[in-house]
């Protein structure tokens, strides 16, 4: 029994000692793999989340000790709709089988995420069991926990297990979601907190028995963000995370995959990368920067579906530039699967051989995910006309699927509708989440906020309260839609209980006492101002150049209303970060004007890190540079590099640094010397010297170019004078 005790005693200090140390680790870049550490792939990010207990073949607690030994801040990430858990599925933990835990559709077929992996109906006993792996996560001495992807597919429902939670959840009997549209969103509203409640349940035990083992652990959601669920046709819990305590934050899970879905504008429905990323990262802004809670935005150098590497590099540009253009951030995951990036094999455009990554692209990659490591929080803004908002709410996922009574939102156009015409038009458009209304924070630098209730419902009569306050206070509210859609009816509490209105918005115009008939005029509430327009927003975007009266309305309430000054019109948007410059030029604009940036600049794009005195950016084409008049010109720095640096040394005539990146990559590296070098040394750790493939000095900017082989294990940099 002593030697029980004695047994605890040591475990219990250890992850105490485990904890102190990862305390003190950064936590500002991560990625995620399930494969064990590989020179290959050592990215050199502060946090490595390990996936999956079960993944990778197994042996988990190795995969964690061989992470923490290279110098990673260790953590754990796994699914909680769906895993790599056959033990589960297929009896192996309980003596029971739990297929049947499945999501279904009406067809009766189950919804798989792989072999003998369904997506679930989150049930008592899967939670049980993902506890036992969080136990074994916390046992091995992570410092924070994600469990990813909250999702329950809208098209689902069907199951015997989603029909035992509708009976326990609403007391009644189960409806099939297809025979009605309140059947359909009650089914949806369902899903989301199925979703909610396991979090918040999951999440309590995180905390539970962190503490029982003198530790704090963290607790992260990695989502997709609100726009691309509904997209999808998917139900996640989304802002309503935020409201757990035990929450600590979240991911953005925006990547080529999410912003290369086709949209419509003008007319013509098709990808739109850079724009729709640009709305999904600042729709998980807005979700959480009310409530605190920290964000990490993801961007992924390939993606899940088969395309050339080229389609990958364009892309990938198009979203690591919309990410960069929100400064209140500055947390990411630098990728997902690593080893997938530089270890998997996809097309170049014109052939159909498979090629692993290019040393040039897995150079810029390296330079990009590099200057994460050191991009400030910025004070500034973007250029453009701001206090702009699109009000979204997490029902806009409840009217995805089914449709009904012919009323169709085709690539959700009822909210692309409102935000994407002024998008376009260089307006840095902010969305506004419904569920935090409630917080003053939320509404405090929107001077004109647009919303429609043709593609959601406010699941709470107190958003109406914070509304009609807003612009009693003197914001200016500009409603679109016709109030027709077959969603109106539903069993809410705006026509149950002392409420009997046909549509949410009569209650809404209510308490803002003004008529919901009269349009195309703004009509005056209290200090503040209301435009009602009847016509769904869809209808701005599906049918070709629509959108000149919506601008023209938005210039009136900007301008005259709000008094918020000149709406400005352009078709690009600029932002420096330090010294960062990030700046991105949209297509389909009337002039069709590159933008041209001028000073002293490295071209981050470029793998090469060439000097510019002058960027030229097209339509339709984004740009990362570095300022090098933002630097102290007599202090020797490494101002751009593929490699992370580590144990910089300056003294008189010498600079010293170690650099480490993945093996067998190459790392091109931009240095600030306030005297040109005569002699440069690379050395391994080992002592084995490193090749220099290139050594440029540029006069001009007093920069030196170095080119040479990466090696994880790190390699010694001595430049002398």
């Amino acid at each position: 029994m002593y030697k029980l005790i004695f047994l605890h005693l040591v475990l219990f200090l250890f992850s105490i000692n485990i904890y102190s140390q990862s305390d003190s680790l950064k936590q500002k870049t991560s990625f995620q793999i399930a494969a064990p550490f590989n020179e290959a792939y050592d990215v050199r990010s502060d946090i490595v989340m390990v996936y999956g207990v079960n993944d990778a073949g197994g042996n988990f607690e190795q995969r964690i000790k061989g992470w923490r030994e290279k110098g990673y801040n260790v953590q754990f990430m796994t699914g909680i709709a769906w895993g790599q858990y056959q033990d589960y599925f297929l009896g192996q933990f309980d003596g029971k089988q739990h297929l049947d835990e499945g999501q279904v559709q009406r067809n009766g077929d189950t919804i798989w995420h792989g072999k003998n992996v369904p997506y679930l109906v989150p049930s008592d006993s899967f939670l049980k069991y993902i506890k036992t792996h969080i136990k074994r996560a916390i046992d091995a001495g992570v410092t924070a926990v994600y469990l990813e992807e909250p999702e329950f597919w809208a098209r689902a429902g069907y199951s015997e297990a989603f029909k035992k939670e509708w009976q326990k959840y609403y007391n009644e009997s189960w409806q099939p979601q297809h025979i009605s549209p309140e059947a359909t969103y009650l089914s949806s509203k369902l899903k989301y907190h199925l979703y909610l409640n396991a979090l918040k349940d999951v999440f309590a035990y995180v905390k539970y028995y962190a503490k029982s083992v003198g530790r704090d652990v963290k607790c992260y959601v990695p989502t997709h963000s609100l726009i691309n669920y509904s997209s999808w046709q998917i139900v996640s819990p989304e802002a309503s995370l935020a409201s757990i305590d035990d929450m600590d934050g979240y991911i953005a899970q925006v990547w080529t995959g999410t912003s290369r879905e086709p949209v419509y504008y003008k007319g013509l429905k098709k990808e739109r990368v850079f724009e729709n990323a640009f709305l999904e990262y600042g729709s998980m802004v807005s979700m959480t920067a009310p409530t605190g809670k920290r964000m990490y935005f993801l961007t992924d150098p390939i993606e899940d579906w088969p395309r050339t590497w080229d389609d990958y590099k364009r892309n990938y540009q198009a979203t690591f530039t919309a990410k960069l253009l929100y400064p209140t951030v500055d947390h990411y995951e630098v990728m997902p699967w690593p080893n997938r990036i530089y270890l998997g094999k996809f097309k170049v455009e014109g052939s159909d051989e498979l090629q692993t990554i290019s040393p040039a692209y897995a150079t810029q990659m390296q330079v990009m995910v590099t200057a994460l490591n050191e991009m400030p929080l910025s004070f500034n803004k973007l250029n453009g006309s701001h206090g702009i908002g699109v009000l979204v709410s997490n029902s806009m996922m409840f009217q995805r699927f089914p449709t009904h009574a012919g009323y169709e939102d085709p690539q959700l156009s009822n909210f692309y509708g409102m935000a994407l015409p002024l998008l376009k038009q260089g307006i840095p458009i902010e969305t506004v989440h419904m569920e935090n209304l409630d917080n003053s924070n939320t509404l405090k630098n929107i001077k004109v906020l647009i919303m429609s209730y043709a593609n959601m419902k406010p699941l709470q009569e107190s958003y109406h309260t914070a509304l009609s306050k807003w612009v009693n206070d003197g914001g200016v509210l500009i409603y679109y839609g016709r109030d027709n859609d077959p969603f109106q009816t539903v069993r809410e509490w705006w026509n149950t209980g002392k409420y009997n209105f046909n549509s949410p918005s009569e209650d809404l115009f209510k308490k803002l006492n003004v008529s919901n008939t009269k349009e195309d005029s703004f009509i005056q509430s209290r200090k503040g101002w209301v435009s009602i327009k009847r016509v769904d927003p869809k209808e701005l975007v599906i049918e070709g150049s629509n959108d000149a009266a919506f601008i023209e309305l938005i210039r009136q309430a900007y301008e005259k209303y709000a008094a918020a000054g000149k709406l400005i019109l352009k078709n690009n948007f600029y932002l420096q970060r330090g010294p960062y410059v990030i700046a991105a030029v949209m297509d389909e604009f009337k002039n069709g004007e590159s933008l041209k940036i001028k000073g002293s600049f490295i071209d981050l794009f470029d793998p090469e890190l060439s000097v510019l005195t002058e960027k030229v950016i097209e339509p339709g084409h984004q740009s990362f540079l570095y300022d090098m008049r933002t630097v102290d010109k007599k202090q020797p720095k490494v101002l751009a590099t593929a490699a992370r640096v580590y144990e910089e040394k300056i003294a008189a005539g010498k600079y010293e640094f170690i650099v480490k990146s993945p093996s067998e990559t190459m790392n091109a590296m931009r240095i600030r010397i306030p005297y040109k070098p005569a002699g440069v040394t690379l050395t391994k750790l080992s002592g084995e010297k490193v090749d220099i493939i290139k050594n440029d000095w540029d006069t001009s900017t007093s920069t030196l170019f170095l080119k040479h082989k990466n090696f994880s294990e790190g390699i010694r940099v001595i430049i002398t004078k």
